[in-house]
């Protein structure tokens, strides 16, 4: 196991640092490939459990979700999911069975929308607050360092529930989704995400104390996005969601707890720093 996550790293983390080092539209183009890949896997396991939907469109509509989230108005996101809801109900009315297009609409606006929360992570590094000066991490930026936070807590969360749980894992929960989860491991993912996001935000000149609110916040949202990924691959059959990365399936298995962490961290600086 331990071994797939390398070559999966081996994979994922240059691009990701080059994004990181670079700023700007490299992240903005990192993300956008990401939610174009995990669209696209996203709808192949939605047809494969039996839910027809317009793939091309869907997929369309998710990276153009991508790309508006770099505006610092949230209107023209709203608006475009409105549009894509619209053309998706459009393009199902062709469907004979009315069944088969409620379907159809239904599960093309979910496919879009769902890959497209990572686009959250453009909204975090626009939200971010300014790093003071003489922080550790000021060389880094707010957008930067914001997004290695969640980069790192997530990660943490991930190698430490995974460690825990295979030493210490009896009692498992969820095991109709995934079989593998189990309660010492969420203890120990959620410590070793408190753990990290306290040095890293210490490091951004904030109080290390917030990471009490924010490490759990942004485990359990990791787990969740992990749940919620697990749960659609159970309904298509699948183990991955696809073959794109050595040893370790496709996008979606990499980036499903970013999917719902990304919002929940930018919803707590939204909250917190605004």
């Amino acid at each position: 196991m331990l071994r797939e996550r390398a070559r999966s790293a081996v994979v994922l983390v240059p691009p990701l640092v080059i994004a990181l080092v670079l700023g700007g539209p490299w992240i903005v183009a990192v993300v956008a490939v990401a939610v174009g890949i995990g669209a696209v896997e996203t709808f192949r396991l939605l047809r494969t459990a039996g839910y027809p939907a317009l793939g091309w469109l869907g997929t369309v509509l998710a990276v153009l979700l991508v790309l508006v989230a770099t505006s610092q108005k949230l209107a023209p996101g709203a608006l475009l999911l409105a549009v894509g809801a619209i053309l998706a109900a459009v393009g199902a009315f062709g469907r004979h069975d009315p069944r088969d297009g409620l379907i159809t609409w239904m599960t093309t606006v979910f496919g879009a929308f769902y890959p497209a929360l990572l686009a959250f992570v453009l909204r975090l590094g626009a939200s971010a607050p300014a790093v003071p000066t003489g922080a550790p991490l000021a060389a880094l930026g707010a957008e930067r360092g914001w997004i290695l936070l969640l980069l790192l807590g997530v990660w943490s969360y991930d190698t430490m529930a995974y460690l825990v749980g295979r030493q210490f894992g009896r009692a498992r929960f969820l095991a109709h989704i995934s079989p593998s989860k189990t309660y010492a491991g969420l203890v120990g993912g959620l410590v070793g995400a408190t753990v990290v996001t306290a040095l890293l935000l210490a490091g951004l000149g904030q109080p290390a104390i917030l990471a009490l609110v924010l490490g759990p916040l942004l485990g359990l949202s990791a787990q969740a996005g992990d749940l919620a990924e697990s749960m659609l691959k159970r309904a298509a059959g699948a183990k991955d969601s696809g073959t794109l990365i050595p040893g370790h399936g496709g996008i979606l298995d990499r980036i499903d707890s970013f999917l719902f962490a990304a919002p929940a961290v930018t919803l707590y600086v939204v909250a917190a720093f605004h």
